[in-house]
């Protein structure tokens, strides 16, 4: 069993799982659900699968049902390709840390209260060759 706890209903009382999302459009008087929504967001309400079937707008609103995505998303082919991809690109990487030698530390030319000032390492080097 998974750490995450699933989004309950909005409705006072209930505690079944939500399975949908009310939000209303005032300016155009319309109440809108569909699918849950991958966050709750302020002014929506998350509703379970029976105050979602038993949901009524005021008198002169508008009830916009969108389809509902009942079935858990299955993983599909294209997501487990790049998955292994990834995993199997880290595993052929091979970084020595030895291998690579620190470059020149910038250095702090002025101060003033907690910010400094940081020369440039490449005008620097320029000024320096001949």
């Amino acid at each position: 069993m998974s750490g995450v706890k699933p989004r309950l209903c909005t409705k006072s009382g209930c505690q079944q799982a939500a399975i949908a999302t009310l939000t209303y459009a005032y300016a155009d008087r319309a109440a809108v659900v569909g699918p849950l929504a991958l966050r709750h967001e302020p002014g929506s309400y998350d509703l379970c699968g029976e105050h979602c079937a038993g949901l009524s707008t005021p008198r002169g609103w508008e009830l916009i049902r969108l389809p509902l995505d009942t079935a858990e998303p299955a993983p599909s082919h294209d997501d487990l390709l790049a998955l292994a991809d990834a995993v199997r690109e880290v595993g052929l990487t091979w970084d020595d840390p030895g291998a690579t030698e620190p470059g020149p530390q910038p250095r702090v030319s002025r101060r003033r209260g907690h910010l400094g000032v940081v020369a440039d390492l490449d005008a620097a080097a320029d000024t320096l060759e001949p």
